[in-house]
């Protein structure tokens, strides 16, 4: 049956979580830290974003979280267009998710220690408008998901090259281009670290991409893979080269053309790939490890981004470090075991209720 369940996208979605809950629990911070003049700095500085022109495989993290988004979202349309579900019913249903992620990305960075706070950066608040986006478009042709794709794009380049705010009017450079304007304007504040809100503008293109590909998927098609990975090597090529030619540097933090394009370049091929591997091949060994946590992705995110970084992990390192200390245990021994505590805690939550048969959902 078409329409059965994706497990390469339910490993793919749990791999990302499984990651990002890595990072949150303080993992990548130690390995980068402490493999400084190593060898394995080289490897550990992907598990960081890059500064600013350049992509490591940190940056694709949230591409890639957005373009599943897109591809889960094809599956749940084509089953609601199976059960004869309005237009105007799905549609409702998708304002009311769109408005969820956006709550609860605007209250992921609310609260802090100096008071409350109105920030538009969460990867929840830009997938709230990329989904949205994505399921306005769904139903027109193929053709002309990938032009409005295309217009989105040049959207982006004419922002940031001709609007020629005073201040803000060079289109590349950190805290003087036209997406720190519009977050002045936004919220009154500009990201330190370069981020800008209407970053949601060109990565809606993964989240329209991801959902294309489900389509794909859905399909009778004989030659899926083969196509997917056409479109990821185009992209790779496309995005690649606007960056070496110097038209337009790769920078994550914007989410610039080259960006958007290399990065969804790379979903492409890795969803073609755990595609063959694990839906047409039929490996299907040790996925229940990622899957687990796919199976509540928004909840255990939730969970470690606002219990975890505001007294789960406290709490839990207190107890570990207090009982090592007494052992006189190396301290990067400490904050290992510590970061794998946390993190098997977490993924402890998940088992538990994925046994108990409880998914939370937007």
């Amino acid at each position: 049956m078409l329409s059965k369940r994706l497990q390469s996208l339910d490993f793919l979605r749990g791999f990302i979580m499984v990651l990002l809950a890595l990072e949150a629990a303080g993992l990548h911070h130690i390995l980068i830290k402490n493999s400084e003049g190593s060898w394995f700095y080289n490897i550990a500085i992907q598990l960081e974003h890059h500064d600013w022109n350049g992509l490591r495989f940190w940056d694709l993290i949230q591409p890639g979280f957005m373009f599943i988004a897109g591809t889960a979202m094809a599956y749940s349309l084509h089953s609601q267009q199976q059960k004869a579900v309005p237009w105007s019913q799905s549609f409702k249903k998708a304002l009311k998710r769109s408005g969820w992620l956006f709550f609860w990305g605007v209250l992921d960075y609310a609260v802090r220690p100096h008071g409350l706070s109105f920030e538009l950066w969460d990867v929840l608040t830009q997938l709230s408008f990329t989904l949205l986006v994505a399921f306005l478009i769904f139903r027109l042709s193929n053709t002309t998901q990938i032009v409005i794709c295309i217009g989105i794009l040049l959207l982006t380049e004419a922002l940031y090259r001709f609007t020629g705010v005073p201040g803000f009017d060079q289109p590349f450079t950190d805290q003087k281009n036209f997406g720190n304007y519009v977050d002045l304007l936004l919220m009154g504040i500009i990201n330190k670290g370069g981020w800008v809100a209407i970053n949601c503008i060109p990565t809606s293109v993964h989240t329209i991409a991801g959902a294309l590909v489900g389509k794909l998927l859905l399909s009778a098609d004989t030659q899926k893979v083969k196509k997917i990975m056409l479109w990821g090597i185009v992209c790779l090529i496309v995005g690649f080269g606007l960056d070496w030619l110097h038209i337009t540097p790769i920078i994550k933090r914007i989410a610039t053309t080259s960006f958007t394009l290399a990065s969804l370049g790379w979903c492409l091929l890795a969803l073609a790939f755990c595609y063959w591997w694990i839906d047409i091949r039929n490996h299907r060994k040790y996925l229940f490890f990622f899957t687990v946590v796919g199976m509540n992705s928004i909840f255990i995110y939730l969970f470690f981004e606002i219990v975890g970084s505001r007294w789960f992990n406290e709490y839990v390192g207190a107890v570990t470090n207090g009982l090592m200390s007494m052992a006189n245990f190396p301290p990067l021994l400490m904050s290992l075991i510590t970061c794998l505590t946390i993190f098997g805690l977490e993924w402890g939550l998940c088992y538990f209720l994925y046994k108990k048969k409880i998914f939370f959902r937007l």
